[in-house]
């Protein structure tokens, strides 16, 4: 088989990826560096590729092998003690608001049996596709790959599955096709169980961030879980405190239903950064419900969740 220079054949935008080029017998194989390519651009270099050559007189058929080495991508996962406390809400947010600070970040829904990233994304009803046995993560309006069990079974379905199934289906949305997603988040479900343990032990996170309200439940909660991360040597990078202060639409008067600074005492007693807190706010929950997550903007609503990502990007970048 002849090896070709691939800039007598291609132009030079496309060239300067193909590491090399043979032709022999009317076929053409051409080897393209995808080295921090997404899935539109591979797609889009090899249509491209496969059209110049199959138009170049005496080739008849064209190969295109894309190659890349295995990324290493850091992984933080967002965890909270209990349900209801806005852990979905806050992982689409900061997945975006850590967009927007520069990182190319995918987000793994890995509430297996009540996931809510489809409706918080806007791209319910999505289906993923498989490519060499893996799955290609979807695309939502704000930028965000994602994987989720709410793209893969029928919306309102109940899951009736023991832990290892759980854990396996974790393993597939995780272990994708992320292409050049560096910063991977993982929407963890609440509590302790088999999900948790799956990814201590599968997909080690470079740290955690915990969310709570301000109940004293939910305290001794998000404490179990921050207890299981220091077991399994994962740093916890903060604690978020949802639901901090709720500012009447009608007369601007702030109260606090569910108290207040909770979350940044515990965190002081547990020597542990304190993030930052979010409102109670109803325009977080209509954009939430309507896929149209608050950070995405730019106006007060998204502040909070800046200023929390701000930290968390300051943390990543102090690991590297």
């Amino acid at each position: 088989m002849s090896s070709t220079d691939p800039k007598t054949l291609l132009p030079a935008s496309i060239a300067d990826r193909v590491a090399s080029l043979s032709v022999k017998e009317g076929r053409a194989i051409a080897v393209v560096d995808a080295g921090g390519m997404g899935t539109k651009e591979r797609g889009e270099i090899e249509g491209a590729i496969t059209e110049i050559l199959s138009a170049k007189e005496g080739i008849s058929d064209v190969r295109v092998v894309m190659t890349a080495e295995r990324k290493q991508r850091r992984i933080i996962a967002v965890g909270s003690g209990k349900g209801g406390v806005g852990k979905s809400t806050l992982t689409a947010n900061l997945a975006i608001a850590l967009q927007k600070a520069g990182r190319k970040v995918g987000l793994v829904d890995a509430d297996i049996y009540g996931p809510s990233q489809p409706v918080i994304l806007g791209n319910q009803g999505q289906k993923p596709v498989a490519r060499d046995e893996k799955l290609v993560p979807v695309e939502s309006a704000v930028g965000i790959p994602v994987l989720s069990m709410g793209h893969l079974v029928e919306p309102g379905r109940a899951l009736a599955w023991r832990g290892p199934m759980a854990g396996n289906a974790l393993s597939q949305l995780i272990d994708a096709h992320w292409d050049d997603v560096d910063t991977l988040l993982v929407d963890l479900p609440p509590g302790t169980g088999d999900v948790q343990l799956t990814m201590l032990q599968r997909f080690k996170p470079m740290g955690a961030v915990l969310v709570s309200t301000p109940q004293d439940l939910a305290l001794i909660d998000a404490a179990r879980a921050g207890q299981l991360f220091d077991q399994a040597g994962v740093p916890v990078i903060g604690l978020v405190e949802n639901m901090a202060g709720y500012a009447c639409p009608h007369c601007g008067e702030v109260s606090d239903p569910f108290g207040k600074g909770g979350v940044e005492t515990a965190a002081g007693r547990l020597e542990l950064p304190f993030l930052g807190r979010i409102p109670l706010d109803l325009a977080i929950r209509q954009g939430s419900d309507a896929g149209k997550p608050p950070a995405a903007g730019d106006d007060a609503l998204a502040r909070p969740f800046l200023d929390i990502a701000a930290k968390v990007d300051a943390w990543i970048g102090a690991q590297s």
